[in-house]
């Protein structure tokens, strides 16, 4: 995705075939600090559809690091989290989106993945 230079739709499905997933208004890139916009967002398909939109509480939208990728901060934790292979990943409650839990264990495993791209 490194040529990629427009916003992305995460879509995930853990081991326990819950969909979830995040927009994120920026491509994912490794950064120093955070990036993004207010047009961030999580969503999850359990046991609702639910959003989880900016809360204006912070700007920790997305950030990557070469082992990681983070979307939404904030109480020592992330509102989703996946590592650098794109196996595991967790979902807390965050500050930055005020969401539920994505998956219905904070640490879970990644059956499939799917990124889309906005041109």
């Amino acid at each position: 995705m490194a040529s990629i230079d427009s916003p992305v739709l995460l879509a995930i499905k853990d081991m326990d075939n819950q969909v979830f997933g995040a927009f994120s208004s920026h491509p994912f890139r490794v950064s120093e600090c955070c990036y993004g916009t207010g047009e961030t967002f999580l969503y999850s398909f359990s046991p609702n559809f639910n959003i989880f939109r900016w809360s204006g509480e912070n700007y920790y939208f997305v950030k990557g690091f070469l082992d990681s990728l983070q979307m939404g901060a904030g109480g020592g934790r992330f509102g989703l989290w996946l590592d650098a292979d794109l196996n595991r990943g967790s979902s807390y409650s965050c500050h930055t989106f005020h969401n539920q839990p994505l998956s219905p264990h904070h640490d879970f495993t990644v059956q499939e993945l799917e990124a889309w791209t906005f041109e």
